[in-house]
């Protein structure tokens, strides 16, 4: 997040990001980035106050596509799986920014869920932290090229 950045946020992240990020800390950028919120219920009071919080509430894999399409800083989507598997549904992703964590926690919600579309990736960057946890970056790198794991005949 050392970069000009929007956030494109679900329901349940907004809310929670709305309540806690203003007392944590006001100077920081989540605060003064504009936030797309895809939802469709209205935005209550008490979270609307957060600056330039925008509603997504209709046509959403389109409203995206225009918001991809206009000048300005990228989009990051934070810790939402019900979105993300929207956005892969339709082939918005960009890039990936995995964080994968050495515990299991049972069955979890999904990431790549049904209707998701087969496509390329590219490894940017890759980190482990001393603890296990490996954070890496993807970029889209177009159609997949399949391979295979017979070895090659010389």
């Amino acid at each position: 997040m050392g970069h000009p950045f929007d956030m494109l946020l679900g329901r349940k992240t907004y809310d929670t990001f709305a309540a806690a990020w203003p007392k944590i800390d006001p100077s920081s950028p989540i605060n003064h980035c504009k936030k797309y919120v895809v939802t469709h219920r209205p935005i209550p009071e008490e979270t609307a106050i957060w600056k330039n919080s925008v509603r997504i509430a209709s046509d959403v894999a389109e409203k995206i596509r225009m918001l991809k399409r206009e000048e300005g800083p990228e989009i990051q989507v934070q810790g939402n799986s019900n979105l993300i598997q929207t956005l892969l549904r339709h082939d918005l992703v960009d890039e990936l920014w995995l964080k994968i964590y050495p515990i299991t926690v049972g069955g979890g919600k999904r990431l790549f869920g049904d209707g998701t579309i087969a496509a390329g990736f590219e490894l940017v960057d890759s980190k482990a932290s001393p603890s296990g946890i490996i954070v890496a970056s993807y970029r889209r790198s177009g159609e997949i090229k399949l391979g295979s794991f017979a070895p090659d005949a010389g």
